[in-house]
């Protein structure tokens, strides 16, 4: 891996117009300029549509096998970002497990506080297996705040006694919504992109008077028994380092097949930035293979005759 690749991204990353924190219309506008700066590759398509009352936008490239579904949430500390600014790395995801990407267009804060990102997650879903797309044929990826937001809404979805998906697999989660980690501290002189105060300010906006230790806001604190298969990627220079490594320690306190991925000297969502950083590849590769391996071993068991982990969830 290059030394050099990793200092261009810092110093990208680093020097970019973004401040979390900030003023969120104008932070918005900021946020989808950078994320639609580069064209998404010809052969990857975007169309535009809802489910469950939900607007979505679903990623598409030639190989993608229509059966198996990812349901992909972005990044914004949910204040920021759309299902359109997350088509680039969704359809990079797409492209490297061969299944369409449905990018959640949920609500953002502080228009609409929390728990409202939740319940449109985890209505679109619904929609799916409402729609005939079996549990096992679908899986959540997540980055960031989507990270965070896929590990609340697989709790969501046992609570409510819906089957838990085939896997999800999480970049950069941001699952500690009251900032408590050492690493917020610890951190915070490599980190290129975020800042506790900045997070902090997002938090405030999503959760008004909510409690950050809230299962569903944060999902370090809840109880992840039943959950589907989870990976998590995280970069050793991020402020969240300890929300991916608490949310692994937590997953497997519960006895979730769980694999945690630090990968060093790398940025937030470093997984953005395949096209120039080696790691990037590298983590998406790990993914793709963990997102059908999950796949591959529901097949299996559902031929054998065998219970799933999402059976096994419905019945409890």
């Amino acid at each position: 891996m290059s030394r050099q690749q990793r200092q261009t991204l810092d110093d990208l990353l680093r020097h970019g117009p973004l401040d979390l924190g900030g003023d969120v219309a104008e932070q918005r506008a900021v946020f989808h300029g950078m994320m639609t700066s580069l064209p998404l590759p010809p052969d990857v398509s975007t169309t535009a549509g809802k489910l469950g009352g939900v607007p979505v936008v679903t990623v598409e490239t030639p190989a993608n096998d229509p059966a198996t579904v990812l349901l992909y949430l972005h990044g914004g500390a949910y204040a920021i970002g759309s299902a359109a600014d997350a088509a680039g790395l969704a359809g990079d995801v797409a492209r490297r497990t061969g299944a369409r990407a449905v990018c959640v267009d949920y609500r953002l804060a502080p228009e609409n506080p929390f728990p409202a990102a939740v319940d449109d997650t985890l209505a679109v879903y619904r929609a799916l297996l409402d729609d005939g797309v079996p549990s096992s044929a679908i899986a959540f990826i997540g980055e960031s705040a989507g990270g965070g937001l896929a590990v609340a809404t697989l709790v969501a979805a046992k609570d409510a006694g819906l089957p838990q998906p085939s896997s999800a697999a999480v970049f950069s989660p941001w699952a500690d919504l009251s900032v408590s980690g050492d690493s917020a501290v610890g951190k915070a002189a490599v980190d290129p992109a975020l800042t506790p105060e900045g997070l902090r300010t997002r938090a405030r906006d999503y959760l008004r008077d909510t409690d950050p230790a809230t299962p569903y806001a944060s999902p370090v604190f809840a109880d992840l028994t039943g959950l589907a298969p989870l990976l998590i990627q995280v970069g050793s220079h991020e402020i969240l380092l300890d929300d991916a490594v608490r949310l692994a320690a937590r997953a497997a306190e519960h006895d979730v097949h769980v694999e945690l991925q630090v990968w060093p000297q790398v940025p937030h969502v470093f997984q953005a930035f395949a096209a120039m950083l080696d790691e990037a590849d590298a983590a998406l590769r790990a993914a793709a293979a963990f997102t059908r391996a999950h796949w591959a071993a529901t097949d299996d068991a559902l031929g054998e005759g065998l219970p799933t982990s999402k059976e096994s969830v419905v019945r409890q």
